[in-house]
């Protein structure tokens, strides 16, 4: 059973970086699809970025050039630096896992790869 547990979150104000890290067990990291996404209030939960073995990621527009995701396979970890923060980052933001095999062509933002494990997300909060 995948299981993943994000921390990291917080309170900054616009311009600032926040990084979120995602612990993550139970899973064999060459076969899944990992990704962060993120649901403000009001609003539909979006992908912000995927990624998979050998480093191939995806970025929703808005973030490109501002969020990295990444991950270190020996900690079993994945991380999401977040910088040059705005109010409209503001969100509850999940780390997700999709079992893909060998089709990483799957591993994308706008995919529409189903998720199938969760964690229970991280707040973060950008003021003006």
């Amino acid at each position: 059973q995948v299981q993943l547990v994000e921390s990291g979150g917080g309170s900054v104000q616009a311009g600032g970086s926040l990084r979120l890290s995602c612990a993550v067990s139970g899973y064999t990291y060459s076969s899944y699809c990992m990704g962060w996404f993120r649901q403000a209030p009001g609003k539909e939960r979006e992908g912000v970025a995927t990624i998979i073995r050998d480093g191939i990621t995806s970025y929703v527009d808005s973030v490109k050039e501002r969020f990295t995701i990444s991950q270190d396979n020996a900690k079993n970890t994945l991380y999401l630096q977040m910088n040059s923060l705005k109010p409209e980052d503001t969100a509850m933001y999940y780390c997700a896992a999709a079992w893909v095999g060998e089709h990483l062509g799957l591993c994308t933002v706008v995919g529409g790869l189903a998720f199938g494990y969760w964690g229970q997300g991280t707040q973060v909060t950008v003021s003006s």
